[in-house]
């Protein structure tokens, strides 16, 4: 059996975690024993029996497929569907269920939404994104499957170290993951916060405006840009005195992860996917633009983050290959 990974956003466009999640399951996937290769769009020659894309597969690309009997595995990141309130949530799907109605086959063709019907299977990172792709797009239940995101293992066995004066966030320099809001929310809580990223492009102005701001207030907001050392990045969670991701959507942060497998207290903005994830073992802020209430929030948990227990440890990469693995070879004894 061969499985071929396959994503539409090129990774030196959009760095992050996606790119983390498809080159980890890639090669935790090599680990137990799948032969895997990256889709190789312009060979013909290419063969392989599951193509498992990374967001959302054209339904006409889905159907060429499966008529040369390739098995479909889709796994979108429903980041901003899954940072809405149920009421949105239940707006959206009646306007699009009115829309597929009403217009010809081709408008839904190209919006996508037969995607999650027409594939073999649709692996969800959490339960809150596989209610979603029933709700929203009416994938059959059958053939939606929760597989979370993974943690490497220098993130689940890094040594304890002393929690130093410092929160931590990892993140994109980008409006979404809320950073300036986060440094200004620190300066005015008289809070340390180390931000460790980078931005897609050095030249953007929300970028720009972040860095003013850590300029300006050295003691409080720490910025040197991102980590590429694994091992560094795991000895920092160490010795954070917590974890902090303050973003307007999410879908499953890899970094949050990795956050938790070093035991770091966590606080996270108040969407479901994290109260679907870490329950009560982390601490929420809600999504407001006032400083003030972000301030009270960071400070709060500042001062109570040495006593708060750790979240439970998440998977490494290579149980969830195992997970991906067992689906895999389902759909390989399958008929269609």
């Amino acid at each position: 059996m061969k499985v071929l990974l396959d994503c539409h956003v090129p990774f030196q466009l959009a760095h992050g975690g996606q790119q983390i999640q498809i080159e980890q399951t890639k090669r935790a996937l090599e680990v137990v024993g799948v032969e895997v290769e990256y889709l190789r769009w312009w060979d013909d020659t290419q063969r392989g029996d599951v193509i498992h894309h990374f967001g959302r597969f054209a339904p006409v690309q889905i159907r060429l497929a499966q008529e040369k009997g390739i098995r479909v595995v889709v796994a979108e990141l429903l980041t901003a569907q899954g940072s809405r309130s149920r009421l949105e949530i239940e707006a959206r799907r009646s306007f699009s269920r009115t829309l597929e109605a009403i217009m010809p086959g081709a408008f839904a063709e190209r919006m996508g939404w037969e995607t999650y019907r027409r594939a073999d299977a649709c692996v969800a990172l959490t339960g809150w994104e596989a209610w979603l792709m029933q709700r929203m797009f009416a994938a059959p239940a059958e053939r939606v499957h929760v597989v979370p995101n993974g943690v490497e293992d220098v993130f689940l066995h890094a040594p304890p170290a002393p929690r130093g004066p410092w929160l931590v966030c990892t993140a994109t320099i980008t409006e979404r993951k809320r950073v300036l809001e986060l440094a200004r929310a620190a300066a005015a809580a008289q809070t340390p916060v180390w931000i460790v990223g980078k931005p897609y492009a050095e030249s953007d102005p929300y970028h720009r405006a972040f860095v003013e701001v850590a300029r300006a207030h050295p003691q409080f907001v720490r910025y040197e840009g991102g980590i590429a050392d694994r091992a560094r990045m795991a000895a920092v969670y160490r010795e954070a005195r917590g974890f902090v991701l303050l973003s307007t959507m999410e879908s499953l942060s890899l970094s949050a992860l990795e956050a938790a497998a070093c035991e770091c207290p966590l606080l996270f903005s108040d969407l479901p996917w994290a109260r679907t994830v870490f329950g009560d073992a982390a601490r929420y802020c809600p999504v407001s633009k006032s400083t003030a209430v972000l301030a009270a929030v960071l400070r709060q948990f500042y001062d109570e983050a040495p006593s708060i227990p750790p979240a439970p440890k998440p998977l490494s990469w290579i149980a969830v290959a195992e997970q991906l693995r067992t689906l895999y070879e389902r759909l390989a004894r399958t008929s269609r």
